[in-house]
């Protein structure tokens, strides 16, 4: 049963994992070259998409593979140990990138009944099968909220023409076309003024432009990995391994910290507001402690423009 001022069960629970290069000083203990020619970590986290929460996080040094199923699943599991549902009862779904997509991932999903949707690479020959699709195969796309259709986008499945005996049974391959926004650079494997990405799940869903919009969800992960960035992950504190490991499990405490400062405090702008904003605006807001008839009173500084979102946001804190 749900306490009063908690939010009610997501619903959808996806769980994006991904990856971040972080720049870390050679004498670090696990540094090592990343593929952007620098020098540091590239730890794999997850997080639930529906709250923001920070799921699991594996630190791993620089030159660790972006499609490394091995790490994929250890993270996935401990992400799922997270989740108040099992998956045999409530879907679960793991959504990755090109990067991180694999057969043997996909294959360790359906084992653990957990769903799969990621990106995968676009090589010359799945181009010109999608090159070849006649213009009734593309269907609109909608916005995240699926109640109106977006103008710039559109979806195509071409389960059908392509050889998808690697990947477990049901899997379906769709392919997702949109135009740049204006000032876009076009990259050389775009034609006629579209971009594209394709990507592979084993939702059964008929609906391609609701299996579209929860693949192009994926994009709120690196909104995730910059906050995460921006709250610490960025600068590992120690040679030491063993504590720049806990540094990274402090990262994601702090994410959860903030996720649900958010969902369950804040209202307006400050409910989605990024780490930065919500430092400057709340958490380094200056104010005096008054103690007095064995009571203790924090007074804000007169004049802060954000005094009352503070004080409307400890009113909101559950009982």
């Amino acid at each position: 049963m749900r306490r009063p001022g908690q939010p009610a069960d997501p619903g959808l629970y996806v769980i994006d994992i991904d990856g971040v290069l972080i720049e870390a000083d050679s004498d670090k203990q696990g540094a090592a070259p990343t593929r952007k020619h620098g020098f540091g970590f590239y730890p794999l986290v997850a997080y639930l998409d529906a709250t923001g929460e920070a799921l699991a996080g594996l630190l791993r040094p620089g030159n660790a593979g972006s499609g490394t199923a091995a790490d994929h699943l250890q993270v996935l599991d401990a992400a799922r140990a997270q989740l108040p549902v099992d998956p045999a009862q409530q879907q679960v779904i793991c959504r990755t990138d090109a990067g991180g997509t694999s057969h043997a991932l996909a294959a360790a999903c359906r084992e653990r009944g957990v769903r799969f949707i990621g990106g995968v690479r676009l090589p010359a020959a799945l181009a010109e099968v999608i090159l070849t699709l006649p213009r009734s195969a593309w269907q609109p796309t909608v916005l995240a909220d699926g109640a109106e259709v977006r103008e710039t986008g559109e979806v195509a499945e071409i389960t059908e023409l392509v050889g998808l005996s690697p990947w477990p049974t049901g899997t379906r391959m769709l392919v997702r076309r949109e135009q740049p926004h204006p000032g876009a650079q076009l990259r050389f494997i775009d034609v006629d003024g579209y971009r594209y990405q394709v990507f592979v799940t084993d939702l059964p869903e008929a609906d391609l432009a609701y299996l579209e919009a929860l693949y192009r969800g994926r994009g709120r992960m690196e909104c995730r990995l910059r906050d995460a960035k921006d709250t610490g992950l960025a600068n590992l504190p120690s040679h030491d391994i063993t504590i720049n490991t806990a540094w990274l499990t402090l990262v994601l405490i702090a994410a959860d910290l903030l996720a649900w400062l958010k969902t369950l405090c804040l209202q307006g702008e400050l409910a989605s507001a990024a780490p930065k904003r919500l430092r400057y605006t709340l958490l380094h807001t200056a104010g005096v402690l008054v103690r007095s008839a064995r009571r203790t009173t924090l007074r804000p500084a007169a004049g802060w423009p954000w005094a009352n979102d503070l004080l409307t946001a400890f009113a909101r804190l559950p009982g």
